[in-house]
């Protein structure tokens, strides 16, 4: 499965943004879709998780309760919405795609190319 992130951008602290990730393939909605996020300097950090269905969602810590994750497998899109940045949470965000996936990046074979994401002070 192909993947391509958008709707990064810059925003304010506090404000919202929705990241979309529109999947090539016919079998989207065999996978567990993520998004994780690294910046500058840093690891790349599990931010949302959703299982096939979409009916189960899980979070990292630092964004629970902030950010939503969600799916259409009509349409072959995930998404993110992001409310109350934070400037922490500043990073290139990727979407990524695995039948059984889980927090751990490196267990994902298929990955979108990035989405920034900017949040002021």
């Amino acid at each position: 499965v192909q993947l391509q992130a958008s709707g990064g951008g810059l925003v304010q602290a506090g404000g919202s943004l929705r990241l979309s990730c529109a999947a090539l393939g016919r079998t989207f909605s065999s996978y567990v879709m993520s998004w994780f996020r690294q910046a500058p300097g840093k690891e790349r950090e599990f931010v949302a998780a959703i299982s096939w269905s979409g009916g189960y969602t899980y979070y990292g810590d630092s964004v629970k309760g902030r950010f939503t994750i969600s799916r259409d497998n009509a349409k072959n899109m995930v998404y993110l919405q992001m409310n109350s940045l934070k400037p922490e949470d500043t990073a290139v965000y990727y979407c990524a795609a695995d039948p059984s996936g889980g927090p751990i990046a490196y267990e994902y074979d298929y990955w979108g190319q990035g989405t920034l994401v900017t949040v002021s002070s």
